[in-house]
């Protein structure tokens, strides 16, 4: 089994930074891509940025320019600073990992991190 684990959530005013970071341990063979999620309320689960066993980035437009994603392959982790936050950025922060290769994968979730944004 595997377990997801985030942390670095919490309130910030707009333009403020946050570090959020997530860590994947149990049984695990190789992890193929990692990737941060949000959700509000009444809306579906979008994807925020994720990256490769290679490294190669994705960004959604809205945060492109103000959030970096990262990973460190030897502890099985990935974090994603975020920068020059807006109001609009507030959600619950989801970490994804898949476990395998991309034709053959397991997808394992984080239990999700808030994160406020006030103006």
């Amino acid at each position: 089994q595997v377990k997801v684990v985030e942390s670095g959530g919490g309130l910030v005013q707009a333009g403020g930074s946050l570090r959020l970071s997530c860590a994947a341990s149990g049984s695990i063979f190789r992890i193929n891509r990692m990737g941060w999620y949000r959700q509000i309320p009444g809306k579906q689960r979008e994807l925020v940025a994720d990256i490769t066993s290679g490294s190669s980035t994705n960004y959604v437009g809205s945060v492109k320019g103000r959030f970096t994603i990262s990973r460190d392959n030897a502890k099985n982790t990935v974090s994603l600073q975020m920068n020059s936050l807006k109001p609009e950025d507030t959600a619950v922060y989801y970490c994804k990992v898949e476990i395998g290769f991309d034709w053959n994968n397991k997808v394992y979730w984080g239990q999700g991190t808030q994160v406020t944004v006030s103006s």
